[in-house]
This record gives structure tokens, C-alpha cells and sequence, in this order.
């Protein structure tokens, strides 16, 4: 059947690294599902061919390798379980977008972690999210003493503690908000994911958060940050000391990632730049001009799916891979891009980010079940 998922030992010598404790519960899970669902020879000349020595990758091929098909003999959760840990009273759409986005590409299950303000708003949206709001912020507490405020953040980790080893992924920071004990809340989410070795995606506020704390992320190489033009730029002010250079912006996006210790880079632009410190990938799929807010979300929860795909398939002892992060970005973006670009031709001027997140099932149809 994976020959149809149609990947595993095709992914190889990718990337430079992979998580360093396959014994972690995580993994195991993965281990027993892919030896579960397949024992089919798996191919490798496509991914070869879309990985192959130059930039440009091919994201289609990569798509088609990387998703799984549809089987009756899986169970609910076997296609991913995602959470994404963000929503403040100001910012409830970016989580949904990010939530809604990991269903909408194949993901069973989708979580998200919020304030208490955020949560009834953000369950409106859609019935398709577990919500969970266990979040707060400090004008909730502004009267606690510091006792009582760490009383409260130890019982904010304690309910996320009890989830986390069920999450193939998480997306921080859609929609977080720069409030100060939210933040710190959120970086001992960050060290407790690490903790169990799940996968998660920063993007948003959480590149604010981990841009000032660059040891959140630091040589863990199942962290993908997802940054703009503006985020970029500080990044590289922060840990390269430098201005943004675009005439040599493959090399200094990998030695940015390369100092960071090899976590993975997509560098958000014209063409999407993506790096662990190794390798560069671009994708330059035409999309949309038309740019409202809301797509660095759908494709912050997209890079979350795929990239927990990929690691189930780096779980297999047939598997060659070591970092299924270059993939999931790939694939993400170029499904983001396609997606864009047909809502644009629907809806031209007046497209929004809702349009574009119901284009992604129709821009996958070239997959067969």
C-alpha cells in the first residue's frame, strides 16, 4: 500500500539530520503504524527526480509521494493528530485558519490551545476543532501574586502535558499574541514538545518568542520556522549579526539554519527558500497576487501534516530519511500555491484566505485515493 503512500526508503540523504531518540513514545507510535499499514517494496526514482541536485524542486512529485492513500482498514487518529498552540482575545482566525487547514489536507484529528477569551469564538468557527482553552494571559492574573502565577502556569503545562504524546505535530504561535506570561508559557510547551521529540512548526508570534530565545529551537531538528520578509529579517539580525542579503539569499539562508543547529528555514517570498543548514530547496510555483492575511497560516498547519507524513515514513526501518522537514515544506508550499492561484482565478480581487482554504482539496485532485 505504501507503494501508493509511495516513498519510504525513496526519501534518503535529504537532509542532514534526524531526531536522536527513536525511542521516544512518539516514534514508536509511528514505527507501528507504518509497519502496520504497509509491506509493499517502496519506490524511489520519483523522489529522487524531485529532490534531485538542483534548486528548484518539484513540489507535485513530492506531494504525491509524501501523502498517504485512503485505506478502510485505517483507524481515526492513523492520518495525523495536530495541535496548534495559539489564539488570544485579539487573534482567534490565524489558529482556525492554521486548524482547519491541517483537516481540510487529510489530518483526522486537529487541536487547538488558546485563552479562555479566544476559545468560545475560535469553537464557532467550526465544529471540526477540539478546543481547549487553557491559556492565559496576564491582565487574567494581574492581581495574583508570583506564587499564584506560577501555580497557574504549572497547571496551563499540566493540561497540554496531558496531550502532548498523542500529537504527530505542533503549530506555535498562529495568532499568540506577545503578552509576556503567554509567552512564557508557550516556551515551556516548546521544551516539553522537545522533551517527547514531536515535530512542531513556529510561525507567527512564536517566531517573536523564539527569535529572542533562540535556544527554544536550537539543534532540534524537527523544528521548522516559517518566517516572512519582516521575520526574516530579524532572525538574521539576531543570529548572524547581519542585514538581509538577497544577492546570495541561498547562502545565507543556509547559514542561518546552520547556526540555529540545524532546524529547518522556509523562508516565505516570491519563491519559498527552504534549508536545514544542508541542502536548499526553492518553490517557485506561481500563486497569487492577491496577498491577505491569513495564508502563512494555511500553510504553517499544511507543513504540520505533511511533515508528520514524512516522519512516519522516516520511521520504518526500510527508511533512508533523515529529515522529513525539507519535504513537508515542499510539499506545503507548493500545495499553498496552487491552491492560491485557483481561488484567485474564481474570485480574483475579492479572494480571501477562506477561499483559498477550500481550493486546497480541489488543487489535490490530480491524487487518486
Amino acid at each position: 500500500m505504501l507503494a501508493k503512500h509511495g516513498f519510504i526508503s525513496a526519501l534518503g540523504r535529504l537532509t542532514s539530520h534526524s531526531p536522536s531518540s527513536s525511542s521516544s513514545s512518539v516514534l514508536r507510535r509511528q514505527e507501528f503504524l507504518v509497519r502496520t499499514l504497509c509491506g509493499s517494496r517502496i519506490h524511489r526514482p520519483k523522489l529522487i527526480r524531485a529532490m534531485s541536485s538542483t534548486s528548484e524542486a518539484d513540489a507535485e512529485n513530492v506531494l504525491r509521494i509524501v501523502t498517504p492513500s485512503l485505506d478502510p482498514k485505517r483507524h481515526k487518529g492513523q492520518a495525523g493528530k495536530i495541535a496548534v498552540i495559539g489564539g488570544c482575545r485579539e487573534y482567534t482566525g490565524a489558529p482556525y485558519f492554521a486548524a482547519i487547514s491541517a483537516l481540510k489536507i487529510g489530518a483526522d484529528l486537529s487541536h487547538v490551545f488558546c485563552t479562555k477569551d479566544a476559545a468560545t469564538v475560535i469553537k464557532s468557527y467550526s465544529p471540526e476543532l477540539i478546543v481547549h482553552p487553557v491559556l492565559e494571559e496576564s491582565y487574567s492574573i494581574s492581581q495574583f501574586s508570583e506564587e499564584e502565577k506560577r501555580k497557574v502556569q504549572d497547571k496551563v503545562l499540566g493540561e497540554v502535558d496531558k496531550w502532548m504524546e498523542r500529537f504527530d505535530c505542533l503549530v506555535i504561535g498562529p495568532g499568540l499574541g506577545r503578552d509576556q506570561f503567554l509567552l512564557e508559557c508557550v516556551s515551556k510547551i516548546m521544551v516539553l514538545a522537545k522533551k517527547v521529540n514531536v515535530p512542531f512548526v513556529v510561525d507567527g508570534d512564536g517566531l517573536f518568542l523564539v527569535t529572542n530565545s533562540i535556544e527554544l529551537v536550537k539543534s532540534y531538528p524537527l523544528a521548522v520556522l516559517t518566517p516572512n520578509v519582516n521575520e526574516y529579517k530579524r532572525l538574521v539580525q539576531k543570529v548572524l549579526n547581519c542585514e538581509v542579503d538577497e544577492q546570495n539569499s541561498e547562502d545565507q539562508l543556509r547559514s542561518l539554519a546552520k547556526q540555529i543547529g540545524g532546524v529547518t528555514i522556509l523562508k516565505k517570498g516570491k519563491s519559498d527558500l527552504i534549508s536545514n543548514g544542508e541542502t536548499v530547496r526553492s518553490v517557485g510555483i506561481y500563486g497569487s497576487p492577491r496577498r491577505c492575511g491569513g495564508q502563512g497560516d494555511i500553510l504553517s498547519g499544511s507543513v504540520a501534516v505533511f511533515l508528520s507524513w514524512a516522519q512516519q515514513l522516516k520511521s520504518s526501518p526500510e527508511s533512508s530519511l533523515e529529515n522529513p522537514a525539507i519535504l513537508g515544506c515542499i510539499a506545503a508550499s507548493g500545495l499553498l500555491r496552487k491552491a492560491a492561484s485557483l481561488a484567485f482565478t474564481k474570485h480574483k480581487r475579492s479572494t480571501l484566505t477562506s477561499d483559498i482554504i477550500e481550493c486546497l482539496g480541489e488543487r489535490y485532485g490530480f491524487l487518486s485515493y
